[in-house]
């Protein structure tokens, strides 16, 4: 099991942030794994809604399928899962001076031969992490920029 954990802050508040982050499609911009990430369902962003997930990880592309598991206002969590692989994305959003503090875990199982890879993956996470974290923070700075205008 791979665990990758980072806290960064945002300028979006802590409602702003967490709407942003509940709308997984917004992973396009956030996430630097991810190539797509369409809506599979309609009605309102809330728990049960659902995506279809396309990541790039070492030069291969894998599909997920995700859904919203909780929206809470304090963050989001996310469970995504294919016939190798259940990864959880806990986003938790503390409001703070001027913005936001993020706290994103993820969590990713792999199942079958594919756990044998865990210890190379974990090194992979640790460096995707790292990018996810810059790349949300500028995601969300952005996003509060046009939501203020």
């Amino acid at each position: 099991m791979v665990n990758v954990s980072r806290t960064f802050s945002v300028l979006a508040s802590q409602d702003v942030a967490v709407d942003y982050l509940a709308d997984f499609g917004n992973a396009e911009e956030w996430d630097p794994g991810t190539v797509s990430c369409t809506r599979v369902d309609s009605g309102p962003v809330a728990p049960g809604a659902r995506w279809h997930n396309v990541s790039k990880i070492l030069g291969r592309e894998t599909e997920l399928s995700y859904m919203l598991v909780a929206k809470r206002p304090d963050g989001v969590v996310f469970k995504g899962s294919n016939r190798t692989a259940t990864s959880v994305d806990d986003i938790r959003v503390m409001p703070m001076p001027g913005g936001s503090r993020i706290v994103y875990h993820a969590t990713i199982q792999f199942r079958g031969p594919t756990k044998l890879v865990d210890p190379v993956m974990r090194l992979v996470f640790e460096l995707l992490a790292a990018k996810t974290a810059n790349q949300m923070t500028q995601a969300l700075n952005r996003h509060v920029q046009q939501v203020s205008r």
